[in-house]
């Protein structure tokens, strides 16, 4: 294949045979999987809000009655029975995000190909396919477009007449195919009203009701326009002849209308408005299309440049240097991570869309695995961890309409679960916006469903967005009167432990056990550090978002009261961070959580200079966590060991993520990634992937203490570089340029007025405009000035020329 080896590029020499090999394409809403294969072509498919299920009640009154006898337990050491009684507390299993389809493709042509070459370039957002056979060759482009809410196939020979095949569509759910008048296809289906998690081993896991039932209904319209030749359909295919080139247009919705309807309904019948997007879509050509669908992607995706260096081994396929990385040197497969996380996120969320789930937007799975919810103690964080500072701000809005849909449910259940005021969500979230406990009414196992924390995390997410920036009409509107929400419930959730502090009870720490002096194994104890380090993170931001906005200054007394009270982060004998209230912790505990270090990150209560003692322990617990884990495991610890300032324990960690793996059969701690670089738990989570984006960020600029850190973590492998386009926290976009390891120039464009602080391990002048700016040194390497809206200064090495030669930061 034709590449500099320096694109942004994904590229393989042979067709895709496994859903784990395809490319994925998107535009927020609708996704597909990529085949590209010789004799015919798979084109997956997906749309954002088919989901089984309907709206339910899920909130369980069983679990306000039991409460005061669990934290009897827990206060009297009785961690098991806590844990047994807790199984009361639940209520249903959360629905499964669904397949829509698959597009498939039979070519007249066949046989072996010469010269195949298969991509997705992540700059224009468009799978390629090209070969030559039998002295032809055939070239196909395929793209998900947001300016026209379609998918597009593009194919294409270099002989006139030689476009020959037949296309079907097909579904896993329960569906009709008909002709659409004489060049279409109509899928309409139905999914199920129920579907069990795919861990959940009963009897009758997928329930289906008549055509009239609760299921959410959905319509697939496929159009064909051939340039030459002919076209033709019959209620089972369509059918094309001797065009010298052909563009499929698939448009696709389904009749979600609110997570407070019942879809079942049909008052939202999705085909006329599936119907208008195709009609809009064909009467415009291939080429209008095309442009409009890269200007819309470029938009994003540019605003962010990386390189790393190059070297020979870029010019192979991606799966070749996946396979040999460990015995090559190629900075560039970091660089496409890096990218590839960006394009991602693109891809699976765009205003207006549902958020990333587990699996992004791609699933090909009835019961996939954990049901492709939004899983909230970590995951769907994760997923959006690169929004600000890779500046993909917009991305991140649909996870804010999560946010409030969710303070609506969970406002039900914090009265009805607990008899507290606020809102609240625990670790599963549905399309339905279930924020009770899982666990199918006891059934569940505390260890994950007991977890009350999912609302307080996820209003970072929140506090972030006007952090990097500076929305003050965000923050006053939107931003505040959910975080308040989600601080009035831990307000009431938090209880007296007897000693001064206020510890939460039930507590666990996501997903892991601890095991007692007198032998008892058990989730639920107080206090653990992940729900005390979450807490004081959203006391601590509403604190300072009520001071912003000159309100509230009577709560924000309250919330300085009992952040004061909040049981503290304890060091227990191995030097560590203790995960638990006591120091229960396992030296040889290698679990794929780390939620003890959420004060490292993504919070900031752990710092350097702020708490070093603190930050030593963290760092010691994170050495005992080992580098193992599943793929996202392992970019969480990227992040912790960029906060720790360890770059190349941080690159140690990428290289690690970057192991190829085989296998789709869930398994703790054989993490990496796949052929087509997604993550692999494994099995396929997406969240790795944009974990491992924010860590390399991470690892070049930092922003959380109030000061912008330029190359904090930058590993020895990265002899020579340069960034561009990153967001920092304050308002700030910024270019980083590095050679031998050592900074040499930088830019920081200021969108909005104020003190600017920078830290560097080098001498440094500041200029604006041509004029040197007076800056104040507030320690070694931390300098100050006052930034103007709309300027951008040069931080310039000491050696006075360096700015000159590099001439492009």
């Amino acid at each position: 294949m034709e590449t500099t080896g320096a694109d942004p590029i994904l590229w393989y020499a042979r067709p895709a045979t496994r859903w784990v090999e395809a490319l994925p394409i998107g535009n927020g809403r609708l996704g597909g999987m990529v085949f590209s294969g010789v004799e015919s072509e798979r084109l997956q498919l997906n749309e954002d809000t088919l989901w089984s299920g309907s709206r339910r009640d899920w909130n369980n009154p069983r679990a306000r009655e039991v409460l005061p006898e669990v934290r009897r337990l827990i206060a009297a050491g009785e961690y098991v029975a806590a844990d047994a009684l807790c199984t009361q507390m639940q209520g249903p299993y959360n629905q499964s995000y669904q397949p829509l389809g698959d597009l498939h493709i039979r070519f007249d042509a066949g046989g072996e190909p010469e010269e195949y070459t298969r991509a997705l370039d992540l700059r224009t957002g468009i799978a390629t396919a090209r070969y030559r056979l039998g002295g032809v060759t055939y070239m196909r482009e395929v793209f998900a477009s947001a300016p026209d809410q379609v998918i597009v196939v593009r194919l294409v020979t270099d002989q006139p007449g030689r476009c020959s095949f037949t296309v079907t569509l097909n579904s896993p759910q329960r569906y009709t195919l008909a002709a659409d008048g004489a060049s279409g296809l109509s899928l309409r289906g139905q999914c199920p009203r129920h579907v069990a998690p795919n861990y959940d081993n009963t009897d009758q896991p997928v329930v289906h009701d008549d055509w009239d039932g609760v299921g959410i209904a959905f319509e697939a319209l496929l159009g064909a326009v051939a340039e030459g030749g002919s076209i033709s359909a019959t209620d089972r295919e369509l059918r094309v002849e001797g065009a010298d080139a052909v563009t499929l247009l698939l448009a696709a919705g389904t009749s979600f209308d609110g997570f407070g309807h019942s879809p079942g309904l049909h008052d939202h019948d999705p085909a006329a408005r599936v119907r208008w997007q195709l009609a809009a879509a064909v009467r415009r050509d291939y080429d209008q299309l095309r442009e409009a669908h890269i200007a819309s992607h470029a938009q994003l995706f540019d605003r962010v440049t990386l390189d790393l260096g190059t070297t020979d081994a870029a010019l192979r396929p991606t799966d070749d240097r996946i396979r040999d990385l460990a015995r090559s040197d190629d900075p560039h497969l970091f660089t496409l991570l890096f990218q590839y996380g960006r394009y991602l996120l693109i891809a699976s969320s765009r205003p207006g869309t549902q958020p990333a789930n587990l699996q992004g937007i791609w699933n090909d799975e009835v019961r996939p695995p954990w049901s492709s919810n939004w899983t909230t103690n970590i995951n769907t964080q994760m997923n959006y961890w690169p929004a600000e500072v890779t500046n993909l701000a917009e991305c991140h809005r649909p996870l804010f309409d999560l946010i409030v849909d969710l303070s609506v449910s969970g406002r039900e259940t914090a009265g009805t679960n607990y008899g507290c005021g606020g809102w609240v969500a625990h670790h599963n979230v549905d399309l339905w916006r279930q924020t009770a406990p899982p666990g199918d009414y006891g059934r569940g196992d505390p260890v994950w469903a007991m977890w009350p924390m999912g609302g307080a995390w996820l209003c970072q997410h929140l506090w972030e967005h006007y952090a990097f920036g500076g929305d003050e009409t965000f923050l006053r509107d939107r931003a505040y009167p959910l975080m308040r929400g989600a601080a009035e419930f831990c307000l009431d959730w938090l209880i007296e432990d007897g000693q001064g502090n206020l510890v939460t009870a039930p507590s666990t720490s996501p997903e892991n056990t601890f095991t007692t002096s007198d032998g008892q194994t058990a989730a639920v104890s107080m206090a653990s550090t992940s729900d005390m380090a979450i807490i004081w993170d959203l006391f601590t931001n509403c604190i300072r978002a009520g001071a912003i906005l000159g309100i509230d200054g009577d709560f924000r007394g309250h919330l300085e009261a009992a952040r004061d009270r909040l049981y503290p982060p304890r060091i227990g004998r191995l030097g560590q961070l203790q995960e638990w209230f006591q120091d229960w912790d396992d030296p040889e505990d290698k679990h794929r959580h780390s939620s003890h270090l959420f004060g490292l990150h993504p919070g900031r209560q752990i710092t350097s200079r702020g708490t070093p003692e603190l930050y030593a322990a963290a760092r010691r617990s994170l050495e005992l966590r080992g580098d193992g884990g599943t793929g996202w495991s392992m970019a969480w610890k990227v992040n912790f060991w960029a906060r720790l300032q360890d770059g190349d324990r941080a690159y140690r960690l990428l290289s690690n993520m970057l192991t190829l793996v085989e296998t789709t059969e869930t398994n703790a701690h054989g993490g990496g990634v796949y052929a087509n670089l997604l993550d692999a738990h494994p099995p396929f989570q997406i969240d790795g992937n944009f974990g491992a984006t924010a860590g390399i960020a991470e690892m070049l600029l930092q922003s959380h203490t109030g000061e912008l850190s330029l190359l904090p973590a930058l590993p020895s492998a990265w002899h020579h570089g340069r960034v561009t386009g990153l967001r920092a926290r304050g308002g700030f976009t910024v270019d980083i340029e590095w050679r031998g390891g050592n900074l040499t120039a930088a830019a920081i464009r200021a969108a909005r007025g104020g003190m600017c602080r920078v830290r560097f391990a080098a001498s440094t002048t500041v200029s604006s405009d041509g004029a040197r700016v007076a800056v104040e040194e507030i320690a070694s390497g931390l300098v100050e000035f006052r930034a103007e809206a709309g300027r951008c200064y040069r931080i310039d090495a000491s050696d006075g020329d360096t700015a000159g030669r590099s001439g492009r930061v």
